[in-house]
């Protein structure tokens, strides 16, 4: 995997970190205000579901890049060398394509529609469409992960990359 992309998904799992814990924070201001004080936050739930959607959604580009979603691997467990190879290079195509057309393109499109809609969430009064960019942006990196997979799975003849896993890109904790 280039340098760079390795790079990429570093980034994304610090600001996953990131993200997840200034969810927690937020959750936590919430049960304090509502608890304690006994006037709950009018955002923070809100703002709880905000930081939910990026994290599970730029989580799944994370995990994706670490092989870390649940597979079925009855077929790719039985095959060697090149069959493995050609089978590896099939279904990353198929995951680019899924990106590409749905998490990209119908991603923009609900982006954009947002916008032009004006969708305001009701609390914070942020645009939505913000919300939603995290959808097309983690197809981008998808796609990008998809490409540097193909490209190792064809560069490499002897082995196939199923196993990936980079102990320097675990998650920043």
């Amino acid at each position: 995997m280039p340098n760079f992309i390795q790079k990429i998904n570093r980034i994304t799992g610090a600001l996953v970190s990131l993200l997840m814990g200034l969810m927690v924070l937020d959750v936590s201001w919430q049960v304090f205000t509502r608890f304690i004080i006994r006037k709950p936050s009018p955002f923070s739930e809100e703002v709880a579901g905000f930081f939910l959607i990026w994290v599970s959604i730029l989580g799944a580009a994370y995990a994706f890049y670490k092989k870390a979603h649940l597979g079925i691997d009855i077929l790719s467990s039985k095959l060697k060398g090149l069959k493995r190879q050609i089978l590896e290079v099939i279904v990353n195509l198929i995951i680019l394509g899924f990106a590409l057309f749905i998490m990209v393109a119908g991603g923009m499109k609900l982006v954009i529609l947002a916008f032009k809609l004006n969708q305001i969430s009701p609390a914070v009064g942020i645009p939505m469409g913000y919300v939603y960019s995290v959808i097309p942006v983690s197809g981008v990196l998808i796609i990008l992960y998809s490409i540097g997979f193909i490209t190792a799975s064809i560069k490499d003849k002897d082995k196939a990359i199923l196993s990936h896993r980079d102990k320097k890109d675990e998650l920043p904790l």
